[in-house]
This record gives C-alpha cells, structure tokens and sequence, in this order.
C-alpha cells in the first residue's frame, strides 16, 4: 500500500510540475497574440549575469550562514526551520540587490 502512494505521490508531482508548465506556456502564447493582433510589439526582459550573480550570492550567503545553527543544540525541527529561513532571507536579499541593479543599469542606458 505505501508503494502504491509513493507512486501516486510521484505522479501528481510529475502531473502538477507538467500542468504549470503547459499554463505558463499557454498564457505567454496569448499574450503575444493579443499584442500581435493589436500591432505592439512585445518587449524582452533581458537578465544579466550581475543579476543572477546578485541571487546566487544571496543564496550563498544564506547557506553560509545558516551552518551556524546546525552545530547549535537545537532540536532537530527548530534547526530545519532557521536554516530553510535563513537561506530564503539571503535569496531575498540577493533579490533586492539585483533590483538595485537592473535600477541602476535602465536610468545609465
């Protein structure tokens, strides 16, 4: 019986991972469409490599940091807790750094 909810675990993962896809896909279709059938071109929203390194970084940095509580004697669900937290603060940070960034980079050029 636990090999057969593994199994439907495991498709409707596969399933709902599928079905984002194919709703994100289909929207982007009609959208250009739409802006197509109007005559406005669709602008693309070009990410640098100083952005993606901002969130990397961020990422990184929250990894760093959240080896710290992991040799605190903190119970095991607390320990899960701040390390997923602390990881999630420095993606964001890295987030609002690339913000900056883009900021920076659209009022130079």
């Amino acid at each position: 019986m636990e090999n057969l909810e593994n199994i439907i675990l495991s498709l409707c993962m596969f399933g709902s991972a599928v079905l984002v896809i194919y709703i994100l896909a289909r929207y982007n279709y009609l959208l250009k469409k739409a802006l197509a059938e109007k005559g406005i071109a669709p602008t693309k929203i070009k990410i640098s490599y100083s952005e993606i390194a901002c969130v990397v970084i961020g990422i990184a940095a929250g990894i760093g940091a959240s080896s710290i509580f992991t040799v605190m004697n903190l119970s095991e669900d607390t320990t899960d807790l701040l390390v997923w937290s602390v990881i999630l603060i420095g993606g964001g940070l890295g987030l609002f750094g690339a913000h900056f960034i883009r900021q920076k980079q659209e009022r130079e050029g």
